[in-house]
């Protein structure tokens, strides 16, 4: 699978549906307020996902990935993405999920050792910092550095990593990812002073 913007992580990675690094925009990394917020605007607090969590995650990168890759074509059923989230993804990696006020799931990120495997908002929810808070937070878990996959044909996805430092390493032509969608690769490292 792929990363987000609609995008995840390449099979043999632990990771499957999809490559899913997700962008989003706006607010400063572990501030909890959305961009623009002011008195009574509901926040988004980033937390390690627990079990009764799998579910909402799921059906955020099931409706980001029909959103953001509707080209793409999904190699895993509802019933398979959901399985995998609630018996391999929050199980065994460090999954995160961004909750609103409201106690809704608005996002989910993995990480898997130094990979940035999924990252992904639900698609009403972009543009508000989340995607950025995301990133802010995997640099800050993952000083050393972090890597990652996206689709080639999501452009919104690869400006939006681009714009947080992650640089293009590798293209391939996609015949080792579920999807067979041509992806890239991405990493970013910390600068030294």
């Amino acid at each position: 699978m792929e990363a987000e913007p609609g995008t995840g992580a390449e099979p043999g990675t632990g990771a499957e549906p999809g490559t899913g690094a997700e962008p989003g925009t706006g607010a400063e990394p572990g501030s909890g307020a959305e961009p623009g917020s002011g008195a009574g605007t509901r926040t988004v607090v980033l937390r390690r996902a627990r079990a009764a969590d799998a579910r909402a995650a799921a059906d955020v990168w099931l409706r980001s990935f029909a959103a953001a890759l509707p080209t793409v074509v999904r190699p895993r059923s509802d019933t398979e993405v959901r399985a995998w989230f609630r018996h391999v993804v929050v199980e065994r990696y460090e999954t995160w999920v961004a909750e609103g006020a409201d106690g809704a799931v608005a996002g989910v990120m993995v990480l898997e050792g130094e990979e940035l495997s999924q990252l992904y908002l639900a698609p009403e929810r972009r543009g508000r910092g989340i995607g950025d808070r995301f990133v802010a937070l995997a640099k800050e878990r993952r000083a050393d550095g972090l890597s990652l996959w996206t689709f080639q044909v999501n452009a919104p996805a690869r400006r939006f990593y681009e714009r947080h430092g992650f640089t293009p390493v590798e293209w391939t032509d996609g015949d080792r990812n579920e999807e067979r969608e041509p992806d890239v690769r991405y990493v970013w490292r910390p600068r030294r002073s």
